[in-house]
């Protein structure tokens, strides 16, 4: 194959080397439960546990080293909210750069002050991270600070790339590698790294369905920018590939798929579960591929965990969230008789079945009850989606009228 512009196994062999003491080396984990779902070996790849809690200081360490002494003089400026921000302030700070980092009013906590102890000046502006990233852009033409793009750069694919070399090193058996993908940086550089050795090995991306602009500029030929976008994978939150990423991701990768919001929360819980890993959502989509169709992917195979940044507050509702997705909790409405005893009776049965009451509240007034009923909204935490359908059979079979949602 032909390396695209700029951008070959070389300059991710030459990266390598110049991120060595920089960049960790991540380690590599069995997941025995995602195993057993393939049906043969599957691994993976804990980028969540890089310097920074994601794979970004790879490219921007590479790109801002690599800048002219007169460049460095100016200092970098990025806008992020999130991992590109770290990973440019710590960069920075190790070379001794002044960094500048614009961010959209609302940014995480945890990450505005992750990214101030790295040593960068925090700006904030606007509410979306398109109007930071213009005003970091306007920031750069009025001081001279070099943007930095937190993906479409030939050095930060070359340095995003060296994840893949570690790939190949750590499972030299691999049949296929998944990938998360926003802008494509990651991809790209993985997809370069390992199809260059060993093509015969499958490279998939993927994306977030709420924001997956891969899909239609593949299709159409050349990066598409999406209207809108609503994912908490925010990571992966990218409307435009860029123009470097989507000229090696046509290249190399043999297919880009796409997760729901309710796969990607239930792989970050089964990630904490099963794996005792911590992944925001961003980082999770590799594994919610496997989960959706386990069978679909040659084993080995190799899941990448792309980044292990999350809001606390955040990390709680995915965490509800992917319960409920996976069966874990259950909302009812059961009409019962509202004279004394009828509550106690659901409530007994109930608990018989080994369900746990989390809430619970009446609803006397509807047109669809009757003059001695009343419903009572349930929320129930059970065991998962065959229990939560066992409970649910039974009350019925109970001669309760039972209606189950959300």
């Amino acid at each position: 194959m032909g390396d695209p512009p700029g951008v070959g196994l070389d300059d991710i062999r030459t990266a390598a080397g110049l991120l060595q003491g920089i960049a960790i080396r991540t380690p590599m984990e069995g997941a025995r439960w995602l195993s057993a779902l393939a049906g043969g070996p599957v691994r993976l790849k804990c980028e969540n546990l890089q310097r920074t809690g994601s794979f970004k200081p790879r490219g921007a360490y590479l790109r801002i080293s690599r800048l002219t002494d007169d460049e460095k003089s100016r200092g970098v400026v990025a806008a992020s909210a999130g991992n590109h921000a770290q990973g440019v302030a710590l960069s920075a700070q190790l070379l001794g750069i002044r960094s500048t980092v614009f961010m959209p009013e609302g940014a995480p906590i945890p990450t505005v002050n992750a990214t101030r102890g790295y040593g960068a000046e925090v700006i904030f502006h606007g509410q979306y991270l398109d109007q930071a990233i213009a005003r970091a852009k306007e920031y750069a033409e009025e001081t001279g600070a070099v943007f930095i793009s937190p993906f479409d750069h030939v050095d930060i694919v070359a340095g995003q790339g060296t994840c893949g070399l570690e790939i190949l090193e750590q499972a030299p058996e691999v049949e296929t590698v998944l990938v998360p993908t926003g802008g494509g940086g990651l991809l790209a550089g993985v997809a370069i790294a390992v199809k260059t050795q060993r093509p015969e090995v499958r490279v998939v991306g993927v994306q977030a369905a709420e924001a997956a602009a891969f899909p239609p500029s593949l299709a159409e030929g050349h990066p598409v920018q999406l209207e809108t976008m609503r994912t908490m994978a925010d990571g992966i939150a990218v409307g435009r590939p860029g123009d470097v990423t989507f000229a090696a991701v046509q290249q190399y990768v043999d297919d880009v798929v796409t997760v729901s919001e309710d796969s990607l929360a239930r792989a970050l819980v089964a990630l904490m579960e099963r794996a005792k890993q911590v992944v925001e959502p961003a980082g999770a989509a590799a594994v919610a591929a496997l989960m959706d169709d386990p069978t679909a992917y040659a084993t080995p195979a190799v899941a990448v965990l792309s980044g292990g940044n999350i809001d606390p507050l955040l990390l709680g509702k995915v965490i509800r969230h992917g319960m409920a997705a996976a069966g874990r909790y259950l909302y009812l409405g059961v009409v019962i008789s509202d004279l004394p005893g009828g509550l106690a009776g659901l409530l007994t049965e109930i608990g018989s079945l080994g369900a746990s009451v989390i809430d619970l509240t009446h609803e006397r007034i509807s047109p669809a009850l009757g003059l001695h009923e009343v419903e009572v909204a349930l929320q129930l935490e059970t065991r998962g989606a065959d229990h939560a359908e066992l409970v649910v059979t039974r009350l019925r079979e109970c001669g309760y009228r039972v209606s189950a949602g959300g």
